[in-house]
C-alpha cells in the first residue's frame, strides 16, 4: 500500500510550498471565509484502509480531485444501486451469526450427551457411533422433556465471559501479549501461552461449577439461575456452598490438566485455522476468473470467497482440536466431577439415573484405571455426538451458504 501523502508533509505548514500568500509566515485567516477550491490544494487523501469508509468490494477512496455532479446523477446513481448491496453490507454478520449459533445452541444437546457419557464410567455402550448417540438422546428427552439435553447452557456462556473478561485484565495489567503479530518472535509466543494458562487457572473453578451443571439429570436438578455457576464457582474456591465428599479433588491438583487441556486445545486449533484459511485463499487466488470482472456469478463468488473461508477455517480448527484431545478431555471431565454427588443419566438407555463414586488419586490414576477397566476405547465414551455436532454444524454453513448465494443472483 503506497501512501499518497508528499514526502515532506509537515501538517499544515505543507499549504505553504504552493501558495505564495502563506510563504512568509501567513496571517490569520478564517476557513469560513475560504472555499473548498482554495483548501483543496493541500488537504491529502488517506490510503485505502480495509472497513474504514465502508467500502464494498472493488470500491477505493476519492482521488484529490473529483469532478461534479451533474444534476439528476445522484438520482440515477441511486436508482441504478443493485439491491445486492444490503445484502453485501449484512453478510458477513448473517453468516457469522448463523455459524455462532450453531457453535453455542444448537450443538449444546451434543455437548451435554458427550460429558455424560465421558463421565459415566458405569456405560456399557460406549457411544462410539452417531446412531447409538442419537437414540439415547432422544429417549433422554422423550422421559425428561426437551429440557432435559438444554441444561446448562447459560453457565457455557458465564464461563465464555469470565475467561475474555480475565484474559483482558491480566493482558492489561502485565506486559503479556494478547495477540500475536505476524512479526513474533519466541518471548512473544511464551508470554502468549504464559497468559493463556493464567486465564485458564482463573476460570477453572467457574468451568467446574459449568460442568456440573450440564452433567446433573434433570430428575433430581432443580432450576438454577445464570449467575449461580458464578456462585458455585467461589464456593469451590472458598471451600463453602454445596457439601461435597471427602473424594472431591483439591483445585490445585486440577490446575495441570486444565491448563493443558487448555493450551493444547488453543495451540491446536490456532494452527490448523491458519494452515486451512492459508490454503483456502491461496486456492481462491488460483483459481481462473471470469472474463467480465462484473458479471453476476463472478460477483457472487467474490463475496463468498470472503466470508466464509474464516468460518470454514474455525470449523476445521475446532473439528481437529475437540477429536485429537478427546481421550484428554474425559479424563479432565472425571477429575472435575469427582467428589460432587453428582447424579447423572444413565447413557445405555436413557431411562434412568446413576451416581458418580469415582476415587481417582489425580490425572496419571485417571488414565491407568480407565485403561485398566474400561480399555482404549474408554477414553473416547461418547463419539459418537462429537460426529453428531460437526455434522449439524457442516450441514448449517452449507445451507446458510446457499441461501445467502441464492439471494445475490435473484438480487
Amino acid at each position: 500500500m503506497t501512501s499518497r501523502r508528499p514526502d515532506s508533509f509537515e501538517g499544515l505548514g505543507y499549504r505553504g510550498r504552493e501558495d505564495p500568500s502563506f510563504s512568509g509566515g501567513y496571517s490569520a485567516r478564517s476557513f469560513n471565509n475560504s472555499s473548498s477550491s482554495d483548501l483543496q490544494h493541500w488537504v491529502t487523501t488517506p490510503p485505502d484502509i480495509p472497513g474504514s469508509r465502508n467500502l464494498h468490494f472493488g470500491d477505493r477512496t476519492p482521488q484529490f480531485e473529483t469532478a461534479p455532479a451533474p444534476p439528476g446523477a445522484a438520482d440515477e446513481t441511486q436508482s441504478a444501486a443493485p439491491p445486492s448491496e444490503q445484502l453485501n453490507r449484512f453478510a458477513g454478520f448473517g453468516i457469522g451469526l448463523a455459524s455462532l449459533f450453531t457453535e453455542n445452541v444448537l450443538a449444546h444437546p451434543c455437548i451435554v450427551f458427550r460429558r455424560q457419557c465421558q463421565v459415566n464410567y458405569h456405560a456399557r455402550c460406549y457411544h462410539l457411533s452417531p446412531l447409538t448417540a442419537i437414540s439415547v438422546m432422544y429417549n433422554v428427552t422423550k422421559t425428561q422433556g426437551p429440557k432435559a439435553l438444554w441444561k446448562g447452557m447459560g453457565s457455557t456462556f458465564v464461563v465464555q465471559g469470565v475467561t475474555l473478561g480475565t484474559e483482558g485484565i491480566i493482558s492489561e495489567c502485565t506486559p503479556l501479549p494478547r495477540e500475536l503479530s505476524h512479526k513474533w518472535n519466541p518471548k512473544q509466543v511464551v508470554g502468549h501461552l504464559v497468559l493463556k494458562g493464567l486465564t485458564y487457572v482463573v476460570a477453572m473453578p467457574f468451568y467446574s461449577a459449568s460442568l456440573i451443571e450440564t452433567v446433573q439429570s434433570e430428575i433430581i436438578r432443580d432450576n438454577p439461575g445464570i449467575l449461580d455457576c458464578v456462585k458455585e464457582g467461589i464456593g469451590r474456591i472458598m471451600g463453602m456452598g454445596v457439601p461435597h465428599s471427602k473424594r472431591l479433588l483439591p483445585l490445585w491438583n486440577l490446575v495441570f490438566p486444565t491448563v493443558l487441556h487448555g493450551i493444547l486445545h488453543y495451540v491446536i486449533s490456532s494452527s490448523v485455522q491458519r494452515l486451512v484459511l492459508y490454503l483456502l485463499r491461496r486456492r481462491n487466488n488460483g483459481s481462473p476468473k471470469h472474463s467480465s470482472p462484473d458479471s453476476q456469478a463472478d460477483a457472487v463468488q467474490s463475496m463468498l470467497d470472503a466470508y466464509f473461508p474464516e468460518l470454514m477455517a474455525s470449523f476445521a480448527a475446532s473439528l481437529c482440536a475437540d477429536v485429537l484431545l478427546f481421550p484428554l478431555e474425559t479424563v479432565l471431565h472425571r477429575l472435575h466431577i469427582q467428589g460432587t454427588r453428582t447424579i447423572i443419566d444413565n447413557t445405555d438407555l436413557g431411562f434412568e439415573v446413576l451416581p458418580i463414586n469415582t476415587q481417582y488419586e489425580g490425572m496419571r490414576d485417571c488414565i491407568n484405571v480407565i485403561r485398566r477397566e474400561e480399555g482404549t476405547m474408554g477414553f473416547y465414551k461418547g463419539f459418537g455426538s462429537i460426529v453428531v455436532q460437526y455434522s449439524l454444524h457442516a450441514a448449517v454453513l452449507q445451507i446458510t451458504k446457499m441461501i445467502y448465494s441464492t439471494l445475490l443472483r435473484n438480487a
